[in-house]
């Protein structure tokens, strides 16, 4: 029941009618999440567990949003040292980030000021 209802259990009624007739998988992400695209090129995604937009990969939000038309692959990793693995958002979580603080006690100037 709780499909017919409440869209943030996965997908709602009208988007299981929609991938079941039109749609067209894709690909999947290290998520779990299915990307799906039908013949007049609307894409969407099917979460696999909860919903959250920051689950999506740089890769597949690039192709969600029709700025590339290559299907990113799964297999595809780091493309350059730097790049971290991609995470959700953490806010509101106890692995949020959180900075330095800086006393200001402790800040050294790199300049002197005018007198």
């Amino acid at each position: 029941m709780k499909i017919f209802f409440t869209w943030w259990n996965k997908q709602t009624l009208g988007t299981l009618i929609k991938t079941f007739f039109t749609g067209k998988l894709v690909g999947k992400d290290e998520f779990g999440n299915k990307y799906y695209q039908n013949k007049k090129n609307e894409r969407w995604v099917i979460y696999s567990k909860e919903i959250d937009a920051t689950k999506i990969t740089s890769s597949w939000y690039l192709w969600m949003h029709h700025t590339i038309d290559k299907i990113p692959e799964h297999n595809e990793k780091k493309k350059y040292k730097w790049q971290k693995k991609h995470l959700e958002n953490k806010t509101g979580t106890n692995e949020k980030y959180r900075p330095v603080k800086i006393k200001k006690n402790n800040v050294q100037k790199k300049y002197e000021t005018w007198k």
